[in-house]
């Protein structure tokens, strides 16, 4: 860590390798202390105008990062551990979050908040977003029935909902047809056969495939899934990986909105 850039306010010089701590930075209103962001970020749209960027997901540039002369480096999950690693024996101080439920996303908004010296403003955040949940929760018990809902993350392999994500759906009055896998910390404890979506059947599938589009054609052609009620009812959905597989902000708001409109759309 480099002394001269710490204060008493906490760090002033922060690269983000994911998405989520850019925007919540930005709404806390400490983005002055950004200086690198991912490829991926999309999170207010001027922040790709404003900072560098130094990362994709899985990598990034070590000496882009370096060259930054950054007081902390905020990434996300066991997939970043290699660039983590680098960036370590590089002697930077690096922050890795782990989030996969929506009580953890809170809790990185707060962490976030505490580190820039925002906690009130964090709480705020924190509070608002648990009344437009609570809000959410109480739409879905007013449906007249709870569709069956499938979530495809990936392709080949396939990989059935993160654990937010599954609970989004169940917030807004959905049943997640593998609720049981998203617990798993690990994207291969919710790897999935063909097989079993069939045998699950169903109402609606939404598909957000990380890093690349859907193809929804191929979905629809797969082995005996002619026989889901999806399929049959042409409800498969694309979902904006940005507002879904973003673990913070954007989950919790547009995230959650586009998965109750396709659900009440269903079922009310």
């Amino acid at each position: 860590m480099s002394d001269q850039n710490m204060n008493e306010n906490g760090p002033q010089r922060i690269v983000c390798l994911t998405e989520e701590p850019t925007e919540i930075l930005y709404l806390l209103g400490e983005e002055h202390r950004i200086v690198g962001i991912t490829t991926y970020t999309v999170r207010p749209p001027e922040a790709r105008e404003k900072h560098p960027v130094v990362s994709a997901f899985i990598d990034g540039s070590v000496r882009k990062i370096c060259e930054l002369e950054p007081d902390l480096v905020i990434g996300f999950s066991d997939i970043q551990a290699d660039l983590a690693a680098k960036l370590i024996r590089a002697n930077l101080q690096v922050l890795i979050f782990n989030q996969r439920s929506i009580e953890e996303i809170l809790d990185v908004i707060m962490t976030i908040g505490r580190i820039v010296a925002a906690e009130g403003k964090a709480r705020s955040l924190v509070e608002g977003y648990r009344e437009v949940i609570a809000e959410a929760r109480s739409r879905g018990k007013q449906l007249e029935r709870r569709p069956r809902v499938y979530f495809e993350e990936w392709d080949e392999p396939t990989f059935s909902a993160i654990r937010w994500v599954s609970e989004l759906i169940e917030i807004a009055g959905g049943e997640d047809i593998f609720e049981e896998k998203s617990h798993g910390k690990l994207a291969s404890e919710r790897e999935i056969r063909w097989s079993d979506v069939v045998e699950r059947d169903p109402e609606i599938i939404m598909a957000s495939w990380c890093g690349k589009p859907v193809d929804v054609g191929s979905i629809r052609n797969r082995p005996g899934w002619d026989s889901i009620a999806a399929v049959m009812e042409d409800r498969i959905h694309e979902l904006d990986p940005s507002i879904i597989l973003q673990p913070g902000p954007a989950s919790l708001t547009d995230g959650l909105r586009a998965i109750q409109s396709l659900i009440e759309d269903l079922a009310s």
